[in-house]
This record gives C-alpha cells, structure tokens and sequence, in this order.
C-alpha cells in the first residue's frame, strides 16, 4: 500500500511539473504576432481600396464618361 501511494505521488509530482512547463511556455507567441501583422494588413488593404475607390469616383470616372460622351456625341 505504501508503494502505491509513494507511486501516486511521485506521479502527481511530474504531472504538475510537466503542466507548469507546459504553461509557462512562451510557444505561442508566434500565433499572436501573426494575427497581428494580418490584422495590419487588411486594414491597410482596406484603406487602400477606399482610397483608390474615392480617386476613380470623384476624379477619372468623371472625365472618362465625358470624353466617352465625346467621342460618341459625333455630330458630323
């Protein structure tokens, strides 16, 4: 009975070293920076598309329907 308990206590005692190194183990910390620089990368993706969406609407749009307008307002 002794043996069993000695055994059992032994095992608890590695269990609970391996759970602390398990848990204070930093190799996780590459999915964290990853997230971060996707995160990063769609906004500025984001960012970019509205800004390129702005200029095509406000600006070229405008004057590529009028020379469209122009072109085809052949009047002879």
């Amino acid at each position: 009975m002794k043996h069993l308990i000695c055994k059992l206590k032994t095992k608890a005692a590695m269990t609970a070293a391996r759970t602390r190194r398990v848990l204070s183990g930093s190799r996780g910390d590459g999915y964290i920076d990853t997230a971060i620089k996707i995160l990063i990368a769609v906004v500025l993706g984001a960012l970019l598309l509205a800004g390129l969406y702005a200029l095509f609407g406000e600006t070229v749009l405008p004057t590529l329907v009028q020379r469209i307008k122009e072109m085809f307002n052949y009047a002879g």
